[in-house]
């Protein structure tokens, strides 16, 4: 795996829209946040662009994207916001230059199928918070962002004693994102194969029988199977029918992944929740699950 050079003071962060529409002003923290830290920004042609829901037609976005994947003097690229559309462009984008020139893609959520494409080419990317919002998030989540950005990640570790968790030790490359996003790119050339690897899920509004149709639907393509270890950030503001479902959304996986033998941790702190703490995708990390506290540690 490929490991893209961290980056240093005077280096240049582009700032592009690959899903909805967002304005200059909603990124000022953001691009405030960079410069603090001694960055410079470039933002791409779809910051303030409109078209419907998205910022810019599909064509636009997949341009902007490309001209900041080609360009040398950008060293990461930071999607601007999430929602839904980064599917839709990802095709019309060469990868290939990412592989000769590599760099920092982050974002989480809807760009989850970058970090998959992104994934297959043998380079890493950062599963971390977007532009949107950033001020009102953790600290962890703004320093986790910088210090993987300057090649200085720690382990994160915390307590937890969750009646689901499954202790255990694993090692492997992280993977994963976005469980409804994984679940509609399946049988797509940005599927990721698990195989050996630690598969980090989370999730957002989404009904109790989505997640256990979706869980379902990743198991019998085989996401769990030699599977080494299983991280689940935040299944956030889930739904139930008028008649219940029956399952959290934890029982729910737990239950999938109960045939086999790997660790599991739930309430990771990473998703849609105010503290998203930065994961290096496609690292080497290592995951150790006690019954009382959850450390991964990225080799990167």
């Amino acid at each position: 795996m490929i490991i893209p050079p961290y980056l240093k003071e005077g280096d240049t962060v582009a700032i592009v829209c690959t899903a909805r529409k967002i304005s200059k002003k909603e990124l000022d923290p953001a691009i405030k946040l960079l410069t603090h830290w001694g960055l410079k920004v470039k933002l791409g042609d779809t910051v303030g662009k409109e078209y419907h829901q998205f910022g810019g037609t599909d064509v636009q976005r997949a341009e902007d994207f490309q001209e900041m994947l080609d360009d040398k003097e950008v060293q990461a690229i930071w999607c601007a916001r999430g929602g839904y559309g980064t599917v839709r462009m990802i095709d019309e984008v060469n990868f290939s230059s990412i592989e000769t020139n590599p760099k920092w893609i982050i974002g989480y959520s809807d760009p989850t199928v970058l970090h998959c494409h992104i994934h297959n080419l043998g380079v890493a990317t950062i599963h971390g918070q977007m532009c949107l919002e950033i001020e009102n998030k953790t600290e962890a989540t703004r320093d986790t962002l910088k210090n993987i950005l300057f090649g200085n990640y720690d382990a994160i570790k915390f307590a937890s004693d969750f009646k689901l968790n499954r202790t255990g030790h694993a090692k492997g490359q992280l993977i994963g994102g976005n469980l409804s996003v994984l679940s509609s790119i399946l049988g797509s050339k940005s599927t990721i194969k698990t195989e050996g690897k630690i598969l980090f899920l989370e999730d957002l509004d989404e009904y109790l029988y989505h997640i256990d149709r979706m869980v379902h639907n990743i198991k019998r393509n085989g996401f769990f199977k030699n599977l080494a270890g299983l991280v689940i950030g935040g299944l956030t503001d889930m739904h139930d029918n008028t008649s219940p479902f029956g399952q959290s959304a934890e029982e729910i996986i737990a239950n999938a992944v109960k045939e086999f033998n790997f660790p599991v941790c739930f309430n990771f702190p990473a998703g849609h929740s105010k503290d998203n703490r930065a994961l290096i995708f496609g690292a080497e990390t290592e995951l150790i699950v006690t019954k009382d506290n959850v450390v991964l540690k990225t080799e990167a």
